[in-house]
């Protein structure tokens, strides 16, 4: 079957996270994507919370599957030479360098243009173009702390709160990833390739719109009245950390079940939606709650709304956190379990819609991944295991046009 991208060939200059997980999602839907990295040591990931001796770590393999892998050392002639090609011969290059780093190798844009005027350049950068903290370096976390996440996340008694989730680096990448294949669409249209730029700052900023709405809607009212602050608390004049507040509009908290004092996941989430509250009432065996004018309308609830959770916390307390969602599903009532991640691991259902894979590595044998997310009709994504280091560059190095002898001179070169 044939995939979305296939005849595509990207140049994958990145390390880490953001970038590698930008094209990792372009090689799932068939790009030929080769991953170009430095002879003797490759991505730093690699080797980076390794958990298998002389095997390439989960950190590497989990973000670098369906890829090729060619060394390259573009500080030797043949090195650069090797690149030049492989720019003249692709569509996409993705890079996340530091500020200037691609310039000082020689590949300025206007340089890379000259090679190929149809390629784009795809960018991941911590901060923006003439941003004052241009020139910082920027992992997820920071990206967290400047987006405004950090700032939003966590208790209003706690400090800023950074997420599990890499909101900085895998979320940026998924950006890029759209604005690449934008780049392409308008390439279809004019013939010409593009720079393509996101910054992790920004990527982060787009998840938070909704607290920028409230930061807005605060300056006007001086209180947000979804929020726990309210109506017995205070507000000042900037957004605060909400808990496990819903930021929809729609009262919601993470609640107790059977077995919670000795397991850190015993709980589940639980929305009060609105218009489920009839429901929620008789779910929880309240029904008398339907027409108390105390409790019939949210306004009513607002004042009330943790004693409220309180209440079903003793209704939880003798069911185990699927048991309750067994029963609250046949109440149409928005909830979930909170799932540990060896849950997730496990999962019959994410294993068989194949958003969890295991993978056969020849090195360090099978090991289980995220699969893609994204479901197409059309087109059917299997996972294959990350490259070696090397592994494809004699193979990249003939698919360029390089004889046998060719080839063993850039090798006696160490320019792979």
């Amino acid at each position: 079957m044939s995939k979305p991208l296939d005849g595509i060939k990207i140049i994958d200059f990145t390390h880490v996270q953001a970038g590698p997980s930008c094209a990792q999602q372009l090689a799932w839907f068939g790009a030929d994507v080769i991953k170009v990295e430095r002879p003797g040591s490759g991505d730093a990931t690699r080797t980076s919370l390794r958990d298998i001796p002389d095997a390439d770590a989960l950190y590497f393999t989990m973000l670098n599957s369906n890829k090729r892998s060619l060394t390259l050392d573009t500080k030797k002639a043949e090195g650069k030479e090797v690149l030049e090609k492989l720019i003249r011969q692709s569509d996409i290059m993705i890079e996340n360098f530091a500020p200037g780093a691609l310039d000082r190798m020689g590949f300025t844009w206007e340089y890379i243009q000259s090679l190929n005027p149809r390629l784009i350049l795809a960018s991941v950068k911590g901060f923006s173009d003439g941003h004052f903290y241009e020139d910082l370096k920027v992992y997820d976390n920071v990206a967290q702390a400047a987006g405004g996440a950090a700032t939003t996340t966590g208790f209003w008694d706690g400090p800023p709160t950074i997420s599990g989730a890499a909101l900085g680096d895998s979320n940026t990448g998924m950006h890029l990833a759209i604005g690449i294949l934008a780049a392409l669409q308008h390439r279809h249209l004019t013939g010409l390739g593009q720079k393509v730029a996101v910054s992790m700052q920004d990527a982060v900023l787009n998840l938070c719109r909704v607290k920028l709405r409230d930061q807005q809607r605060l300056e006007r009212t001086g209180v947000l009245e979804e929020y726990p602050q309210y109506p017995h608390g205070t507000f000042t004049d900037v957004v605060p950390r909400g808990g496990n507040a819903g930021g929809g509009g729609q009262p919601g908290w993470i609640l107790k079940c059977k077995g919670w004092e000795n397991d850190p996941n015993a709980y589940i989430y639980f929305t009060i939606q609105g218009t489920a509250w009839e429901a929620t009432a008789r779910a929880i065996g309240k029904p008398e709650w339907v027409t108390d004018p105390a409790y019939a309308t949210a306004k009513a609830r607002q004042d009330k709304i943790f004693d409220i959770f309180a209440y079903i916390e003793t209704w939880l307390a003798d069911k185990d956190k699927f048991e309750a969602i067994e029963i609250l599903r046949k109440f149409d009532i928005p909830c979930g379990p909170v799932l540990s991640m060896k849950e997730i691991a496990y999962d019959e259902s994410l294993r068989r819609s194949k958003s969890i894979v295991e993978v056969d590595h020849k090195v360090r044998g099978k090991y289980l991944t995220v699969g893609s997310p994204i479901k197409m009709s059309g087109a059917t994504v299997e996972i294959t295991p990350s490259p070696l280091l090397g592994e494809h560059t004699d193979e990249v190095l003939a698919e360029l046009g390089y004889t046998p002898a060719q080839i063993a001179a850039i090798h006696s070169a160490a320019a792979v």
